[in-house]
């Protein structure tokens, strides 16, 4: 079963709430490491806690979503590992699965319509990497910047 972790902040938990609810009706195990309340909270510590999900391999892939998913996706790339995608249409969710590999998705529940954030999750989970080399060796350039470079 795959496992998918969520991060949100107080922006977010409605399309948290959709988006977790629509992933177990499809079978998938849904991780909540956001916020479940209004209340004000900060978007970086949630961001983190999901990525760092991802990298301990307690998660397949991540999503996290804040107003914009501006702060989120950067919160979560700031984890060495971590090839999180801003998303705002199933073209991005598409294309960064396959040239970037990535493994978490972010959006912006204020930017992003929820009809159109269920279609971007189901698109980014459904695409696979191309394998191909080019995008292969940008990918490992990237792991040497952040210093999880596994090869060679």
């Amino acid at each position: 079963m795959t496992r998918i972790v969520i991060g949100n902040d107080h922006a977010a938990v409605a399309m948290k709430n959709e988006i977790k609810s629509m992933l177990e009706s499809k079978g998938y195990e849904v991780i909540n490491v956001g916020t479940d309340t209004n209340d004000s909270v900060d978007y970086p510590e949630f961001g983190q806690k999901a990525a760092m999900a991802v990298v301990n391999h307690e998660a397949d892939f991540g999503i996290v979503i804040c107003g914009t998913g501006i702060g989120i996706s950067i919160a979560a790339n700031k984890v060495p590992g971590i090839r999180c995608g801003l998303c705002k249409d199933v073209t991005d969710a598409r294309l960064t699965r396959e040239h970037n590999d990535a493994n978490m998705l972010a959006m912006g529940a204020r930017t992003t319509g929820l009809e159109t954030a269920k279609d971007i999750v189901e698109t980014f989970l459904n695409t696979p990497f191309s394998q191909g080399v080019n995008h292969i060796r940008r990918i490992e350039k990237l792991a040497k910047i952040d210093g999880s470079f596994k090869g060679e």
